[in-house]
């Protein structure tokens, strides 16, 4: 077999990502990421959906998010760990991969760290457009990381926020979110307490990163009327926001059996009621009912996300230089010898050995 007639399988590096993302304009990437994340959503009970296969450390967690459509089966490798920051480490790295269901052999690997925070970015948008108030066009961005220009321009670019208000309990934080939005078109406040960041909000997003029970807004700071936006809880052990916000709000999420493991409601009684996202965007459950209502997206982040990411990504590359062709796939002549593959390299491995030694 000849280098030509093997199998590769195309893998988007991090550099590529950001090429790719340059080519297409981040925006509009937002705008057709957002997009495909709806079109999977409903068609959700065509995939198998399972809660995320998680290992807890005392300082992070590591998790897989597997699910398949019946004909791609897709998977992402995913870490969380606050403290990474301390030593110069992402909080969140991350990389993905789709197969082929008929011969489980996989067609794309690709980095997702950058991808999680498009996608994680887009789902807000896409749940903000079905949810947030009419009109909405101010968001309070409390928890200035790595999530919060994606999280920012998703909003303009889909929902037409044209006004962010910015917290972080790290003023270094917010001043470098500042900065990266300063040339994005949008009106960037910088606030001194959360209580500010909310006043005349429409859209309420939290996204803060240390894992423990916090309340990062307290029920008396929010009135009616509001979208909130919480990003953050995506663990046991993990939350955000008084329990009496979620009291007194009407509750949507992802998938239930992983939310009330991970997310926000982990506060509130097993059986307190919740809505499935993918039953509002198909019309068969209600979404925002009236203008003084308060919607709760208790977002941890479903495998479904991941899938519709990196099957935008497959064909977005289609055609471009944005991928190498990895030689990950042992496809000897007869699928039966491999141990004679194995052997007929010996005289490539001995050429390669004089060359380098």
């Amino acid at each position: 077999m000849t280098p030509s007639d093997k199998a590769y399988v195309p893998f988007v590096s991090v550099d590529h990502m950001m090429q790719l993302i340059h080519h297409i304009g981040l925006e509009k990437m937002l705008c057709e990421l957002t997009d495909a994340i709806e079109a999977d959503f409903l068609r959700w009970p065509e995939f198998d959906k399972t809660p995320r296969v998680a290992s807890h450390s005392e300082t992070g967690v590591i998790e897989l998010m597997p699910t398949s459509d019946g004909e791609v089966y897709g998977f992402k490798y995913v870490n969380g760990h606050p403290s990474n920051t301390r030593t110069g480490h992402q909080t969140v790295t991350a990389f993905g991969l789709l197969a082929d269901v008929a011969t489980g052999y996989p067609v794309l690997l690709s980095e997702m760290t950058i991808l999680t925070a498009l996608r994680t970015a887009a789902t807000s948008a896409m749940v903000a457009r079905a949810l947030a108030p009419k009109g909405a066009h101010v968001m309070a961005m409390i928890g200035n990381g790595a999530q919060s220009e994606f999280q920012s321009l998703a909003m303009k670019a889909v929902c037409g926020i044209d006004t962010v208000r910015l917290f972080d309990t790290d003023s270094a934080a917010t001043a470098k979110c500042a900065a990266n939005l300063a040339k994005t078109g949008l009106n960037v406040v910088i606030c001194k307490s959360p209580e500010a960041a909310i006043e005349g909000a429409h859209i309420l997003t939290t996204c803060t990163a240390d894992k423990q029970y916090a309340t990062i807004l307290s029920d008396n700071m929010v009135g009616s009327g509001v979208h909130i936006n919480a990003i953050g809880g995506d663990c046991p052990g993990k939350t955000e926001l008084a329990k009496g916000i979620l009291e007194r709000s009407t509750i949507f999420v992802e998938y239930p059996e992983q939310t009330r493991i991970e997310g926000e409601i982990q506060q509130l009684a097993s059986d307190h009621p919740v809505t499935e996202l993918w039953q509002v965007l198909n019309g068969t459950a209600k979404g925002r009912t009236s203008e003084q209502q308060i919607t709760l997206f208790d977002s941890v982040g479903f495998a479904i996300e991941d899938f519709s990411a990196l099957r935008y990504i497959k064909n977005a590359i289609e055609g471009t230089g944005f991928s190498i062709q990895l030689d990950m796939l042992a496809d000897p002549d007869d699928p039966r010898d491999l141990f004679g593959m194995v052997q007929r390299s010996a005289g490539r491995a001995r050429i390669i050995q004089s060359m380098l030694f």
